[in-house]
């Protein structure tokens, strides 16, 4: 498939995603919104993929949306418009893969939520993170979401009330990202994070987010239902009885494709 506003390829077992408006800052509009969206279903459902990695080109990971395509919408447009913005939010918790931001520049407002709803973050250093809607008569209510999941309530409400951005070092240390790297070895500590996971089980891989993703908003009993359910399901794949056997064997496990 083409794309015009990201570009995709594939190095070993990781689609790498490079969101490509710069431009624009790799501000979202609606073809960039559907095209994120479209390229990392795709990558999900390729079974030579194993990792996915969304990067963004020139200055900035992403300052947010385009607000050229603000204006002249009815209420129920302006839903349309951004459940699309949104959509990656869901696309990137159904996935049975997981998915790295590698974030330098900016991540700004809708750039921020993206960053925030990924599985993991590696971040250069230097980056600014913001929610800063606020700034401009809105509020990121839609980035509030995987930010919170992120980081503590107190932190968020400060992102989303002062619209102030925070620094790539402090954003490590509330817990909304992973790692900071110098920019000059982001893309190497990027790709080491993710070749590290694609040498992982695909099966366990992919079974865990989903359990991670499921139980997240249960109850604590039903949580550990679901989970100890869901690792019973694991136990029975041939890739469990594979890892043991390594393990035991003092070798290399030899997975299966999924």
């Amino acid at each position: 498939m083409s794309y015009n506003t990201v570009m995709v390829e594939q190095e070993g077992h990781v689609g790498v995603i490079t969101l490509n408006r710069p431009h624009a800052m790799n501000t979202f509009s609606s073809e960039m919104a559907r095209e994120l969206n479209q390229a990392m279903i795709s990558f999900d459902n390729d079974k030579g993929v194993r990792v996915i990695v969304v990067k963004g080109a020139g200055k900035a990971f992403s300052v947010g949306i385009d607000v050229s395509e603000f204006f002249g919408k009815t209420q129920r447009e302006y839903k349309e418009w951004v459940a699309l913005m949104e959509q990656m939010n869901h696309v990137i918790a159904y996935m049975k893969k997981p998915v790295i931001a590698s974030v330098h520049g900016f991540a700004v407002a809708n750039g921020a939520g993206l960053l925030a709803a990924c599985d993991l973050a590696v971040v250069a250093e230097g980056t600014k993170i913001g929610a800063t809607a606020i700034n401009v008569g809105l509020f990121c209510m839609g980035p509030a979401v995987p930010i919170s999941r992120s980081i503590g309530r107190k932190r968020c409400m400060e992102m989303l009330l002062t619209g102030d951005m925070i620094d790539a070092r402090v954003a490590e240390q509330w817990g909304l990202v992973n790692k900071v790297v110098p920019l000059d070895r982001l893309e190497e500590e990027t790709m080491a994070l993710a070749n590290k996971l694609a040498q992982k089980s695909p099966v366990a891989l992919q079974m865990g987010k989903q359990a991670f993703y499921g139980m997240s908003d249960l109850e604590f009993g039903k949580a550990l239902d679901y989970s100890n359910e869901m690792f019973a399901g694991l136990c029975v794949t041939e890739d469990a009885t594979e890892g043991i056997n390594a393990f035991l064997e003092k070798r290399e496990p030899e997975w299966k494709e999924k």
